[in-house]
């Protein structure tokens, strides 16, 4: 027996068309050097009518990748929505990349339209010559477009293009909804990074699945603050999600030192924001000692790496702004997980759920696995590596066979940790990044964390590192705060009421940052690569 139900596809348009009629009203607002200009959802949805046409008459008539390199701002969220709705599929290519990189994504992706952001010329005249597939370059506001001539492409301006164009764009009627909607690539720290399509149905139920309650309960009354860039993992769902639900969005554009953020939340008045444990690090310092009211934030998604303890009490003891975590990764669209506590639970039982990686939303499942590809339980004791299945988990990579990755129709997230009965889960590190001494397993977030709940480390960054008797062992890599005073002895001595003594460090280091990767992730391969070149100015305690 089958339903009754209509089989209507679930869309990227489905989203565009009801966000920009039902609620018209809601604004998207853009942060820009002298203050915020605003544009009602109505009006958005007119103007991305008029880029949809552009790139028709473009010669995007089809599943042609069209590839943004921009800020988060309205313009960016134009083509979040024109290029997916009209059957091609949105590229959003990561502006920290290196050279290298970017060259191979967009020519692996055969992008044919790049729309790039005036401020971020110089960046893409440095790739463009080599980017074999790109046709039509598209400059949005106002800058020097001569770097980009050299390539020898037609150069647009975005605004003149859609003032050519009609506010009635023919949308299709019906678009498969498991066709790709949009393209992210994985950040590549092992290889050349590897292409996730996402499609019409998995955009369309991860936007349902993150306003849930559960998740980050997103309703017409909120105001949406992506700091995490629209290029990195869809910007967590955060826009397309808003859209849905009749959210305003408040986009940082190219602002997002601690200053001109609060100065943006202060003004603005948003209730969800999400982004890195390093902004809010970030953040915490600039308030710390220049004060401002964070208060309007109800609820803070937090992830890409694990979220201090001390950093979440501090914000809710000091601001009232809860910082929840979660996780996710770009192969799972990505959020996974949310660290909300039970009903009923409050103090120290209350923190035990939040210092996980959460429960499981509604469409993704969980297992671990051990040695063997052995299936453990999932009764939070049992450690093996992570693997997810779901409506919106990727099953393969776009061109590119990585068999490796899938194990029986489950991705291998090479995180390493435990899931209880209750379906939360918790990481103990990422599986290249436990370190074994002895034939014992150390957890280097777990001693992050410790580090970083010492009111004057700012950040704390543990790697294994060659030991002649151990085989590895732990170093540490400290960021103090300005004029901070501490010694490693200090350190250490802080951390033995914490973890077991056997995992104490015996090597420190004390730097001015610790590396990032091109999404904000500690480059645990590049502090590894700076001890072993003898750069790290090592202190070993006996």
């Amino acid at each position: 027996m089958y339903s009754t139900m209509m089989d209507f596809p679930l869309t990227v348009g489905g989203i565009m068309r009801y966000g920009t009629t039902v609620y018209g009203d809601s604004e998207v607002v853009t942060a820009t050097e002298g203050g915020s200009r605003r544009i009602s959802y109505a009006e958005l949805g007119r103007r991305v009518s008029r880029l949809a046409g552009a790139l028709r008459r473009l010669g995007i008539d089809s599943d042609q990748r069209v590839a943004t390199f921009q800020w988060n701002n309205a313009e960016h969220l134009e083509a979040y929505l024109a290029v997916p709705s009209m059957g091609a599929v949105l590229h959003t290519l990561n502006i920290r990349l290196f050279p290298d990189q970017l060259i191979y994504i967009a020519n692996h992706a055969e992008d044919q339209v790049v729309i790039v952001d005036a401020s971020l010329i110089p960046l893409l005249a440095r790739v463009l010559p080599e980017m074999r597939t790109v046709r039509h370059v598209i400059v949005v506001g106002e800058g020097d477009v001569e770097p980009l001539r050299a390539a020898g492409r037609p150069i647009h301006a975005y605004e003149e293009l859609l003032a050519a164009e009609s506010d009635s764009f023919a949308w299709p009627d019906v678009i498969d909804e498991r066709a790709a909607a949009a393209m992210c690539y994985t950040s590549g720290t092992t290889g050349n990074p590897k292409g996730v399509a996402y499609s019409h149905r998995t955009a369309y139920l991860h936007s349902m699945a993150v306003c849930m309650a559960g998740v980050m309960g997103i309703g017409p009354g909120d105001r949406v603050l992506p700091i995490v860039p629209m290029f990195h993992a869809n910007a967590w769902g955060l826009p397309y999600a808003a859209m849905l639900a009749g959210a305003c969005l408040v986009l940082p554009d190219r602002y997002l030192q601690a200053e001109p953020i609060v100065r943006l939340i202060e003004a603005e008045r948003p209730t969800v924001a999400g982004a890195v444990p390093t902004i809010w690090n970030d953040l915490l310092l600039h308030l710390d000692e220049h004060g401002g009211d964070i208060s309007s934030l109800r609820l803070v998604p937090c992830g890409g790496s694990a979220v201090p303890e001390s950093m979440m009490r501090t914000f809710w003891e000091r601001h009232g702004v809860r910082i929840v975590q979660a996780w996710g990764m770009t192969e799972t669209s990505p959020v996974g997980s949310m660290a909300h506590p039970p009903p009923g639970a409050a103090g120290e039982e209350e923190w035990h759920y939040r210092v996980t990686q959460g429960r499981l939303v509604p469409g993704v499942e969980a297992r671990v696995v051990g040695d063997g590809d052995q299936v453990l339980p999932s009764d939070g004791k049992a450690v093996g590596e992570l693997e997810v299945r779901g409506a919106w988990i990727t099953g393969s990579y776009y061109g590119d066979d990585d068999p490796g990755k899938f194990h029986d129709g489950w991705l291998r997230t090479g995180d390493v940790g435990i899931l209880d009965p209750a379906g939360f889960v918790t990481l103990t590190d990422r599986a290249k990044d436990v370190i074994k001494s002895g034939g014992e397993w150390i957890s280097s977030v777990e001693l992050e964390n410790a580090l970083m709940a010492h009111p004057d480390v700012i950040e704390a960054a543990v790697v294994g590192v060659p030991d002649e008797r151990w085989q590895e062992r732990p170093l540490a890599s400290v960021v103090l705060r300005p004029g901070a005073e501490v010694e490693p002895e200090q350190l250490r001595a802080f951390l033995a009421d914490r973890v077991a003594r056997w995992q104490l460090p015996e090597r420190w280091a004390f730097i001015t940052e610790v590396p990032r990767t091109s999404v904000g992730k500690f480059d645990k391969k590049l502090l590894r690569k700076r001890f072993a070149e003898g750069e790290l100015g090592v202190v070993r305690l006996d």
